[in-house]
């Protein structure tokens, strides 16, 4: 079966189908991020005679409406947007939305005696040998455009000039090859050919296909549901945006989602920070229970999974669903409510969260149980331990989409305790606790999810850092304490050991910088005997600690064995498998007090 067909158009004719919806380039699907030299040297190219490459389109299948007639599907531009956009600046003098989203004009200057683009700059509006906007000119009429410029540039070749003009203004005449993959194609099917056509190697995820139909359907308003994701991301990492937003699109600023999403102009929390993928997948799986963004896709386009049709109410009816998950995503209560949840169990800064997919399912469970009517105490519980068991197990960190749809249809058909039950007695056996934790511990990866669940642990049971009075280990991670060794790096290195032993996060500890000063390059048994001196004189050379007692508590809450205190060079293997027992066995005592 022929997946696409290849016929080349003239550029007129792309940019009238682009004018007219035929094509749907999707407003703000990414913003225009060509500098305007990038536009110049298209231009140049095209008026050269060379090669442009080709754009991708994706018809839309043809949707039976509710009066039994059909609506033929647009093309959908997949790739090539910004070719296209900056022809449609160029040529036709549209606006762009740039990186900042604002609205801007590109201009592009022409030399007809050079025969030459440039960019519009002040000493080119000076310079009466340049047209100054190439869109004036190819719109207008060759006779009056040359009669105009000489007139203004009387001693020029007129010859060398009319020919320039004239092959300035055929350049809406040049081809430019257009692939159009089948409507009845699957988004499997679709994202291999565009990795294969592109000769870049960009990988166009899912979601990027599921943005594409949301931002070019008009019907549904999916446009404005579009710059709503898009805003909501852009404003959750830079609250300044806000300013961008009221001065450039008047429009958006006036809709009830633009109201939903104020809030964020004065938020200035970074513990989660989704993008458009993680904000259309949680509000997707969270609504429709089903976790492949391929089949939002298709029921965006109105597809009928039973009889394989596509028609008008199912596009209509999803549209709306999404519009739910959207908004109950971007709620302020629900978003502030999750955070609070995620920071109670010790998740207090976002290098202690490695898995994105892992907190955007407990997004999904938090606003699924809310929806299912779950009392808050329970769900506070139940996010804080699938959160935390689903970063142990690796769940989502093989085949996302695969556990995501397995996952959101069992909640959504199963009471929720009895599911965790069911997983905790599969997968957290004491075996687990005992063997295969301790194992997983140890490995030279500071940014190990064991270890980040191990620090989770230690702030929600407000412990110190190690040899610290007062500093709590929160205080460190939030004010960006540093990590240090255990058995100092120096004197492991002086004692033939590689990166893989001396960098262990068994050997791992928060620790005040001072301290780690004091500690220097000695092994633990020469440290801890100028602690010792500390406390029998209670001098507090390398630490505030002043009571054996202190000193013992201090040791447990960083799950250091005391052995520690004897140890050098020869014991350093057995330390680090005492330690990692001690780290499992605290991981586990948290996991089950959540």
């Amino acid at each position: 079966m022929q997946k696409y067909s290849v016929n080349q158009h003239l550029i007129e004719t792309l940019l009238t189908w682009v004018k007219s919806g035929e094509i749907a380039i999707p407003e703000i699907q990414r913003p225009f991020v060509w500098d305007s030299s990038k536009v110049r040297d298209l231009m140049d190219s095209l008026y050269q005679g060379y090669p442009v490459g080709y754009v991708i389109a994706w018809r839309n299948p043809n949707v039976r409406l509710k009066d039994g007639s059909l609506s033929e599907g647009k093309k959908v531009l997949i790739d090539g947007q910004q070719r296209v956009t900056a022809l449609t600046a160029a040529i036709l003098g549209e606006y762009v939305v740039n990186k900042t989203y604002e609205r801007v004009k590109i201009k592009i200057a022409f030399h007809p005696i050079d025969e030459r683009f440039e960019v519009q700059n002040p000493a080119i509006l000076k310079d009466k040998t340049w047209l100054p906007d190439i869109s004036q000119a190819i719109s207008g009429d060759l006779f009056e455009i040359a009669d105009e410029y000489f007139s203004l540039n009387p001693d020029v070749d007129k010859k060398q000039a009319r020919n320039a003009f004239s092959n300035l203004m055929n350049i809406p005449k040049k081809q430019i090859g257009l692939i159009e993959l089948a409507p009845d194609l699957d988004i499997e099917t679709v994202t291999e050919i565009f990795i294969r056509i592109n000769s870049k190697g960009v990988v166009l995820s899912q979601a990027d296909f599921a943005m594409s139909k949301i931002a070019s359907n008009t019907e549904y308003n999916g446009n404005e549901l579009r710059k709503a994701i898009d805003y909501f991301c852009h404003l959750a990492i830079a609250p300044e945006f806000y300013k961008h937003i009221i001065d450039n699109d008047k429009d958006f600023a006036k809709t009830d989602f633009f109201a939903k999403i104020q809030w964020l102009k004065t938020e200035n929390e970074d513990l989660y920070n989704p993008d458009y993928n993680d904000l259309i997948r949680v509000a997707f799986t969270s609504q429709f229970n089903r976790g492949r963004l391929s089949d939002l896709v298709s029921l965006l386009s109105g597809r009928n999974f039973e009889h394989r049709t596509f028609e008008g109410v199912i596009a209509e009816k999803s549209f709306a669903t999404l519009k739910i998950g959207v908004n109950a995503f971007i709620n302020e209560t629900n978003f502030k409510r999750f955070l609070m949840i995620i920071k109670s169990a010790g998740f207090i800064s976002p290098k202690l969260i490695r898995s994105q997919n892992a907190i955007n399912f407990a997004y999904i469970l938090y606003l699924k149980l809310k929806e299912l009517g779950a009392n808050s105490v329970a769900i506070e519980s139940h996010v804080k331990r699938w959160l935390v068991y689903s970063i142990l197990t690796g769940r989502y960190s093989g085949s996302p989409e695969s556990a995501f749809d397995y996952d959101i249809k069992q909640i959504a058909n199963k009471p929720f305790d009895e599911i965790l039950k069911e997983r905790e007695e599969a997968e957290l056996s004491e075996a687990f606790w005992n063997a295969s934790l301790p194992q997983s511990l140890d490995t030279s990866v500071a940014s190990s999810p064991y270890f980040h669940v191990f620090l989770a642990s230690q702030v929600k049971t407000n412990d110190r850092g190690f040899l610290s009075k007062d500093v709590l280990v929160s205080d460190l991670i939030s004010l960006r304490g540093d990590i240090h060794h255990l058995f100092p790096k120096d004197y492991l290195k002086k004692n033939g050991l590689d990166r893989n032993k001396y960098n262990q996060i068994a050997n791992y500890v928060y620790m005040q910088s001072e301290i780690n000063i004091k500690v220097g390059n000695k092994p633990p048994k020469d440290y801890f005997a100028i602690l010792k001196e500390q406390i029998d004189n209670n001098t507090q050379q390398l630490s505030g600690i002043n009571t054996n007692e202190q000193l013992l508590e201090n040791l447990a809450m960083n799950c250091v064995p005391v052995e520690i205190q004897y140890m050098s060079i020869d014991d350093y293997n057995d330390f680090l498998i005492l330690r990692r027992k001690l780290m499992a066995q605290k991981i586990k005592a948290y996991y089950w007090s959540l």
